[in-house]
This record gives C-alpha cells, sequence and structure tokens, in this order.
C-alpha cells in the first residue's frame, strides 16, 4: 500500500510539473511573438505610423459618413462661406480700382503698390492665420470656430466702412476681416468629411463652385454699388453676407468622433500632441505638397489685383473689364464641377497630376496676358485660367484626405494655407511695385506665370515617393510575419 501511494504522489507531482510548464512555454511564446511586433514597429517607425493615419479602417473602422442627409444642408451652407469669403477676395480688383481714386494721390509714385497691399494683406492673413484655425478647430469643433470667425469678419467690414485712409484699412480690412474669414472658411473643408466619403471629390468641387458663382456676380453688383453709393456704404452692403455666413456656422454638425482627452490626471488641457499635430510631417508626400503648393502661388494672386487696371490702361477705361473676372468664375465653377468628380475616379494621390496640370497651365496662361493685343484674346485666356483655376482649388482637400487621413485632415490643410500665406501676400505688390517702376503691367505678368510651372514640376515627386513608402511597408510587413510564424513553429 505504501509503495502504491508513493508512486501515485510520484505520478501526480510529475503531472504537476508537465502542467505548471504549459503556461510557462506560452508564456514565453507570447513574449517572442510582443519582441517580434516590436521590433517590426520599431523598423518600420515613420512607414506604419503614416499607414494607420492613412488606412479608414484602421482609424476610424466605427465610423462611416452617411454619404448625404443633413451633410446636403452642410454643403449648401459651406458652398455660401466659399462664396462668400473668396468672391469677395476674387472681386478685389474692383475695389482697387475704387481704392485708388478715393485715397489716391496723382504725385505719388507708389501708390499702385500702396494700394496692392490692402487686399494681397487681406488674402495672404486668410492663408496666414490657417494653422491657428486648425488647432481651434481641433479643440472647439467646426461650428464654434466658424460662427466665431464671421462674427469676426463682419466687425472687420463694417469698421471697414468707416475709414478714410489706406492706414487704418490695412487693418480692418487686411488683418481684422481677413482673419475672421479665415476662421469662417476652414471649418467649411473639414466638416464636409464628417458627411461624405466616396462623393467628397464632387461635392468639393459643388462647395468650392460657391466662390465661382460669387466671382461671376460680384463685379456687376459691386460697380453698381460703387457708382451709386460710394466705397464706404459699399462695404457695409457686403457685411450683410458675412452676417449670413456666422448663421451658415450653425449647420456644422459634427460626426466624426472627437480625440477624447484623458481625464485621470484631473487636467483640463489638452495634451501637446492634439494642438500641435507633429504625424502630418512625418510623410514625405505630404511634405512635398506643403513646401511645393506655395512654391507655384507666387504669381496666382497678381491677376486678380492687377488684371482689371491693365485692361484700363491697355484698352481704356470704357472697357468692360467685369466680363474677364465674369469669365474666370464662370470656367472656374464649371471646372470645379467636372474636376471634382473626376478627382473621384482618380485613385489615391494620383490626384496631384490634376494640379500639375492646372499650374502649368495657370503659368502658362499668366504670361499670355501682356501678348493679348486684343480684348477677345484675353476673354480666352481668362477662361482657360479660370477653368484650371477651378480644377487645382477642388481637390485641395481629397489629396490631404489622401495624405494624412481625415483624423489629421484639419491640421494638414491648415499647415499648407498657412505655408500659401506668404506668395499669396507679397505677390501683388510686388507686381504694383514693378508697374510702378516700369511703367506697365508687362514685366509683372511675364514673372507672375514662372512660379506656378515650377511648383506643378516639385508635386510631380508626390506618386514616386509615395509609391516607394507603400512598398517598403509592404516588405516590412511581409518581414514581419515570416518571423512571426518562425517564432510560433
Amino acid at each position: 500500500m505504501t509503495e502504491e501511494k508513493n508512486m501515485t504522489e510520484n505520478e501526480y507531482d510529475t503531472t504537476k510539473d508537465t502542467i505548471s510548464t504549459v503556461p510557462a512555454e506560452e508564456d514565453e511564446k507570447r513574449a517572442e511573438e510582443q519582441r517580434l511586433s516590436d521590433e517590426m514597429k520599431k523598423e518600420n517607425g515613420e512607414s506604419k505610423q503614416i499607414a494607420f493615419l492613412k488606412d479608414p479602417d484602421t482609424a476610424e473602422k466605427e465610423f462611416e459618413p452617411p454619404e448625404g442627409g443633413w451633410g446636403w444642408v452642410v454643403m449648401l451652407a459651406a458652398m455660401w462661406c466659399n462664396g462668400s469669403v473668396f468672391g469677395i477676395q476674387n472681386a478685389f480688383g474692383i475695389l482697387f480700382v475704387s481704392l485708388l481714386k478715393e485715397f489716391g494721390s496723382e504725385n505719388d509714385e507708389d501708390l499702385r503698390f500702396k494700394t496692392a497691399w490692402v487686399g494681397s494683406l487681406s488674402m495672404g492673413m486668410i492663408f496666414f492665420c490657417s494653422p491657428i484655425v486648425s488647432i481651434f478647430t481641433d479643440l472647439l469643433g467646426c461650428r464654434m470656430t466658424a460662427i466665431g470667425g464671421a462674427a469676426v469678419g463682419l466687425v472687420g467690414l463694417l469698421a471697414s466702412s468707416f475709414v478714410k485712409s489706406l492706414g487704418p484699412m490695412y487693418f480692418t480690412y487686411g488683418i481684422v476681416f481677413a482673419c475672421g474669414c479665415s476662421f469662417a472658411y476652414q471649418p467649411s473643408l473639414v466638416i464636409l468629411g464628417h458627411y461624405f466619403k466616396k462623393r467628397l471629390g464632387l461635392v468639393n468641387g459643388i462647395v468650392t463652385a460657391g466662390s465661382s458663382v460669387f466671382t461671376i456676380t460680384l463685379p456687376f453688383l459691386l460697380s453698381g454699388l460703387l457708382e451709386r453709393v460710394g466705397l464706404q456704404n459699399t462695404m457695409r452692403v457686403l457685411s450683410i453676407f458675412m452676417f449670413i455666413l456666422m448663421l451658415a456656422g450653425f449647420t456644422y454638425k459634427p460626426l466624426l468622433p472627437s480625440n477624447s482627452v484623458s481625464s485621470k490626471t484631473g487636467s483640463h488641457c489638452p495634451p501637446m500632441s492634439k494642438i500641435f499635430n507633429v504625424n502630418i510631417w512625418k510623410s514625405v508626400g505630404y511634405r512635398i505638397w506643403a513646401f511645393g503648393i506655395p512654391a507655384a502661388l507666387y504669381g496666382y494672386f497678381v491677376p486678380y489685383v492687377h488684371l482689371m487696371k491693365h485692361v484700363e490702361e491697355k484698352f481704356g477705361e470704357d472697357t468692360n473689364k467685369e466680363v474677364l473676372l465674369m469669365c474666370i468664375g464662370i470656367t472656374s465653377g464649371v471646372g470645379r464641377l467636372i474636376f471634382g468628380r473626376v478627382a473621384d475616379y482618380v485613385p489615391g494621390v494620383n490626384k496631384v497630376y490634376l494640379q500639375v496640370v492646372s499650374f502649368l497651365v495657370i503659368g502658362l496662361m499668366s504670361m499670355m496676358i501682356p501678348l493679348c493685343n486684343i480684348f477677345g484674346g484675353l476673354i480666352a485666356v481668362c477662361l482657360l485660367m479660370g477653368l484650371f483655376d477651378g480644377c487645382f482649388i477642388c481637390i485641395m482637400a481629397p489629396i490631404a484626405f489622401e495624405l494624412v487621413g481625415s483624423q489629421n485632415v484639419s491640421q494638414a490643410i491648415g499647415f499648407l494655407l498657412g505655408m500659401m500665406s506668404v506668395p499669396m501676400t507679397v505677390g501683388p505688390p510686388i507686381a504694383g511695385f514693378l508697374r510702378d517702376r516700369l511703367g506697365s503691367y508687362n514685366v509683372a505678368f511675364y514673372l507672375a506665370g514662372i512660379p506656378p510651372i515650377i511648383g506643378g514640376a516639385m508635386l510631380c515627386l508626390i506618386p514616386w515617393v509615395e509609391a516607394k513608402r507603400k512598398r517598403r511597408e509592404h516588405e516590412a510587413e511581409q518581414e514581419a510575419e515570416e518571423k512571426l510564424t518562425t517564432a510560433r513553429v
């Protein structure tokens, strides 16, 4: 009995040891797999992180945009935003002529240079504020940011109607009004990604076509108002547009899940990574895009400011110069609708090639302006320029979504627009300076056509860089899978 008892105890101990070693071996295997997984992440580093950003199934697997519904109302509100903000900016050529007469002096040799700063400072500030706007959009949401921005723009435009010289106009119109427009404009781009994904290109085309509709109609409206009620009252009429924009901001109901801030520490301050999103700069494709677009825009805004005065000097003051802005507006709207739809069928970052073609045509058309000795030639140039201007604008947001993903698109667009502020600001004053010194706009328009061609060439690198990144990413994933398979065996 004693021997049987001892044998039974020995067998029990052996079985116990065997059972106890099984979890230990499983733990070791899990630890080995975790170690290999960590090594894979460390090896891939940037590419894996960007892959997460670009994979909507990973980043937003619980969210699918409704592709309509209330989104159509949001689209119309965003359309009004684009129209009122950039319609007024694009029609500044009409206000420019009025400002020269209202505040100018025949003895001032730098008159055009000084006056051009009003419009260029306004356009530049819209983009300069964009990085700050993107942070406010992430923290406060699209609705609050847009409403507050429209209110500030309303105050700036009303204040501009009471000034009596160019100096205060730099502040009221060039800074206050422009900053308000910036805070109202950028949320209108971001909110569309909450409601649309498959139709995002088309919807962006419709929304950005709003500025084309206003660009078509505002020159005639402004010319009539300036003739009948003067510059100050015209500014007050434009303030109504900003009031409606403030009401439109109330429609921006967010749908995307917010990046909640952990409250375990009891702190109400968001982390620095939420305030300043560095992940977007880890994408080489985005870096090229963020530097290539501004490089192309040094001459972009020059025709919008100086074309009206160039027509007056070359063809006479009685020439129906507003027709040119109307032509740009019509074909720009058509281009946004057509190319917005086309962009939905162009896979991934290859949408960039549409912007490359756009910059090439815009640059060539700018150089053609001084060569047009008949007014019909200028009309043809403006029609082509507007068509590809619409293409360039309507696919900015879709490209940003492709490069960094919808969770990071707000700051991606914000920093891009911020970098665009410098060329958009300095281009028109330089053109005005050249006109004051050389006696004509010819050299200014020739030079304005060079930057778009150079910037467009830079953008050609993006698809190649993104394809190379994806290959490297795929190879790293295959290598990691092989290591995990070996570890299991």
